[in-house]
């Protein structure tokens, strides 16, 4: 994003949702719309977030298989949608964990 490069940001978080598929569990392998499938199944989308999937699935196609240019905006949606699955999945949870201050209850 911060060279510009629209295209390529919206590329890579495409690939970011395969690589949370497989890293939670789904086999590696299959075809992207598997993946964004077994997301959803397996909840890794929030109730809410079907959207936000579709929007990166549609402008990632774009950008991989299309030759227009992913423009700034549909960039900057596609990341602010790719940070907020990351953080409901990974941040979130981590944070919610009960700290362990070595103390018995």
């Amino acid at each position: 994003m911060s060279v510009n490069a629209f295209t390529a940001a919206a590329m890579t978080c495409r690939k970011v949702l395969m690589n949370v598929a497989v890293a939670e569990g789904a086999e590696s392998g299959l075809s992207f719309a598997a993946y964004v499938q077994w997301l959803g199944d397996n909840g890794y989308v929030p109730a809410k977030g079907r959207n936000w999937v579709d929007r990166i699935r549609e402008r990632g196609n774009e950008a991989n298989h299309e030759i227009p240019d992913i423009d700034r905006a549909d960039a900057e949606d596609v990341l602010s949608f790719t940070e907020m699955l990351l953080k409901v999945n990974y941040e979130m949870p981590a944070r919610a964990k009960p700290a362990d201050d070595g103390q018995a209850e």
